[in-house]
């Protein structure tokens, strides 16, 4: 197989090592140089494929200062594979730096697809997929964890988390707090690996079934929280009134309002009438 001199986005397996594509071994086989979030991590996984490319780490406290060096190595004509401890690279992974600054060099980068763990547990949620927000890990610290989920209270999409066990019974009950304890969520815990276990619940029901056995705490978490429903006789988010607003002053009203009872999923005549108001009519 030969490969074009690029740097190569490398999705690996995020549990179930059954989930490697032949296409990623091909391309991390003929890498000259594979950069990995930890290479000890990395390297039990290249073991496991007979795949003994040079590693080199490449994580939040070196990345920008390894860039440069990637990057020459790509424009003088190598094959650099970037890889994370799991899943899809970049994604709430260390990568942007990187991209970015290859980006600016003009320097070819090639994505592949593959695991990723935020899709697999969208996939399986039954909640709504056409719209969705990614939102990653939520902060730590208590006032901006409250501030963030204060923000998407009213987010109309399904959005989708990443939590660590030691932090999931404290971020499902924040988030009882803002979305209130019905609100429609899966949790996914564990995906493609031996104890996986999709759960379809309410916010409430989640913690009940987290708290009937504390070994069910242990693991990776995935969590998709259906988004806002906007009850029957109640106006709308603030957010998209906000965007009516901008809208109704560049198109005519028709068509800013289908616009955004499209975006936020409330019926057209709703935001028609609203806009009628802001027009003075």
């Amino acid at each position: 197989m030969s490969l074009a001199s690029a740097l190569y986005i490398v999705p690996t397996p995020i549990g179930n090592l059954g989930d490697m594509t032949q296409r990623a071994i091909e391309v991390l086989t003929a890498a000259d140089l594979i950069a990995a979030e930890d290479t000890r991590h990395s390297r039990r996984l290249l073991d496991a494929y007979s795949i003994s490319g040079h590693l080199w780490s490449l994580h939040e406290h070196n990345e920008r200062a390894r860039s440069a060096a990637i990057i020459e190595r790509v424009q003088a004509g190598q094959i650099v594979a970037l890889i994370s401890d799991a899943g899809t690279p970049l994604i709430s992974d260390p990568g942007y730096p990187l991209l970015r600054a290859c980006r600016d060099a003009g320097v070819n980068v090639i994505p592949l697809p593959g695991p990723c763990a935020a899709i697999t547990a969208l996939s399986a949620a039954g909640l709504p997929t056409d719209r969705f927000s990614f939102e990653g890990f939520l902060p730590a610290k208590s006032g901006a964890l409250n501030s963030r989920l204060d923000g998407l209270a009213k987010e109309p999409r399904t959005m989708v988390f990443y939590e660590s066990p030691r932090r999931v019974l404290v971020t499902l009950t924040a988030m009882i707090e803002h979305f209130g304890a019905e609100r429609e969520a899966t949790l996914a815990k564990e995906l493609t690996k031996r104890f996986e276990s999709v759960v379809q619940s309410t916010l409430a029901g989640l913690i009940d079934w987290l708290e009937a056995e504390p070994e069910r705490q242990q693991g990776e978490f995935v969590l998709v929280i259906g988004g806002y429903q906007v009850p029957e006789g109640e106006g709308l988010p603030a957010e998209a009134e906000r965007w009516l607003a901008l809208l109704i002053a560049e198109l005519p009203l028709k068509k800013a309002a289908a616009l955004v009872a499209e975006m936020y999923d409330v019926k057209k005549k709703l935001v028609y009438d609203l806009g009628l108001k802001l027009q003075g009519r």
